[in-house]
């Protein structure tokens, strides 16, 4: 089985050394995002709200433009700068998750990248 890595157009570039996504078999691993804008314009400090809202759309481009959907998430992994956030946070989240909802871990970490409030990554399946 190889990898193939992604690099989704319509989704922030990557601010490093890592491809938004490897698919390997049927499975798509996503990179940890953050809130930055699709265009490349850069960070987008806001709100929990705003921030998780975007992270979680440029989530949704990346699966979409890989082959994948929300619907095919199987595991979330969600990173907050504040544990208090944990309530603003899962309301957006369930904008995106309606129904069946994904295994999910949820933790405070100690600093995000650029100061940011939320991160999160994702497994996907694949289109067979």
């Amino acid at each position: 089985m190889a990898k193939r890595c992604i690099t989704a157009k319509n989704a922030p570039p990557a601010m490093g050394p890592y491809s938004h996504g490897v698919a390997a078999g049927n499975l798509l691993f996503l990179s940890g995002q953050v809130p930055l804008a699709a265009d490349g314009s850069g960070p987008q400090h806001g709100t929990i709200d705003e921030e998780a809202r975007l992270v979680l759309s440029n989530v949704k481009a990346i699966l979409e433009e890989s082959g994948s959907s929300m619907d095919q998430v199987v595991k979330v992994t969600a990173y907050l700068s504040d544990m208090n956030d944990f309530g603003s946070f899962n309301t957006v989240y369930a904008e995106f998750f309606p129904d069946n909802c994904p295994a999910r871990t949820c933790i405070q970490a100690g600093r995000l990248p650029l100061d940011f409030k939320v991160e999160v990554e994702v497994i996907a399946l694949l289109p067979e």
